[in-house]
């Protein structure tokens, strides 16, 4: 059975491969006139989740880079929480004291969305979406303090946007265990709580946040919302589903084989749980990646060729990496290392201390 692979857009890898340098956001006419206000505020000091809080803004930011989202949208992601909100308590500009100066520092109708992304539910935003909730025109009413708060057309495909960016920029398996289950968070008896609390954990990927990325992206395809935004390339343009157990299997099988748990003196039995997690989740780099590395391993270089072409594809797709454990400009880094091993005669190694060596060639 043939694997899913995906071909690799060039356009999008240019796009992607601008954003490679760490000064990508210094250069960005629309954000780096906000960038020395941030940072002043010590996000760079801040830990959030796999990171510091300024790896995160950016991090979010950069996939609205890559989803060619307009500067309001992208401005959002860049500031998303900088008002603080039930999640993060990281509250760096006061709301009662300094809107009009975040107002004329990104335009109001930026701020009002950074704003609004601040002070209304998330939990519940999401809950709602998730539940089809959407009315014929493409609002969303939320409730907030007895009060009925209606979301416009509009507003609804940015917080869906921001949210699918917000969420695969920061979730691994550690957030699995603290937000069980998130929307719908479960409160654990605290000894249970506590045991699953020690950071960063094992640095997992996600077990289960790519299926609800993937129905939050299928609600962009409401007739009210589907032409408001650019549709972000994930999931084929957000109309593919992963489905929770598919997920989870996949998962699990790409850990088993990352934790070699499975044997890697003989291949065959590492390659073919790669590639059924790949037939399990086709929409992620990482897997496809390492089986890439497995087949260039065995002299199969034409399915290298083709998987490290898949993955470099998805991880432009993403613009963050779901794996954690080193960031997203590794995965692509090392992607092209495999995908000019597989191209270029002769260029992987046959001795194991030769891969310290490796470097592009182009």
């Amino acid at each position: 059975m043939s694997l899913p692979f995906h071909p690799l857009d060039p356009d999008l890898f240019s796009r992607a491969q601008s954003l490679l340098d760490e000064e990508w956001l210094a250069r960005d006419p629309d954000l780096a006139p906000m960038l020395p206000t941030v940072l002043a505020r010590n996000v760079g000091q801040d830990w959030h989740k796999a990171g510091t809080f300024r790896h995160h803004l950016v991090g979010v930011a950069r996939s609205l880079s890559v989803w060619q989202q307009p500067r309001d949208v992208r401005l959002l992601g860049l500031l998303h929480s900088v008002y603080g909100n039930a999640f993060v308590d990281l509250v760096k500009f006061d709301p009662a004291k300094e809107r009009a100066r975040m107002r004329g520092l990104m335009g109001e109708s930026a701020e009002h969305l950074v704003y609004l992304f601040c002070t209304q539910s998330r939990t519940q935003f999401v809950q709602r979406v998730l539940a089809h909730a959407l009315e014929a025109d493409g609002s969303l009413v939320l409730e907030k303090d007895g009060q009925r708060h209606v979301l416009t057309p509009y507003e609804v495909a940015v917080f869906i946007i921001v949210s699918m960016a917000d969420t695969i920029e920061q979730w691994s398996s550690w957030q699995d265990d603290v937000y069980s289950r998130f929307p719908d968070v479960q409160q654990r008896p605290q000894t249970a709580h506590w045991a699953a609390s020690l950071w960063p954990g094992p640095m997992r990927p996600t077990g289960r946040m790519l299926h609800q990325i993937s129905a939050l992206g299928q609600a962009l395809q409401h007739p009210a919302l589907k032409d408001l935004l650019p549709i972000p390339p994930v999931f084929a343009h957000c109309s593919q589903n992963l489905s929770a157990s598919d997920e989870a299997a996949a998962s699990a099988l790409y850990w088993a084989v990352v934790q070699q748990d499975q044997p890697l003196v003989d291949l065959d039995v590492a390659t073919g749980v790669l590639e059924n997690a790949v037939r399990h989740n086709p929409w992620v780099g990482e897997s496809q990646m390492t089986l890439a590395q497995l087949y260039l391993t065995a002299g199969r270089r034409d399915e290298a060729r083709a998987a490290a072409s898949s993955a470099l594809q998805l991880f432009c797709v993403w613009g963050n990496s779901w794996d954690k454990r080193v960031q997203w400009e590794a995965w692509i880094a090392w992607t092209r290392i495999l995908l000019q091993g597989a191209t270029v005669d002769g260029s992987w190694p046959e001795r194991l201390d030769k891969l310290n060596n490796l470097a592009l060639r182009d």
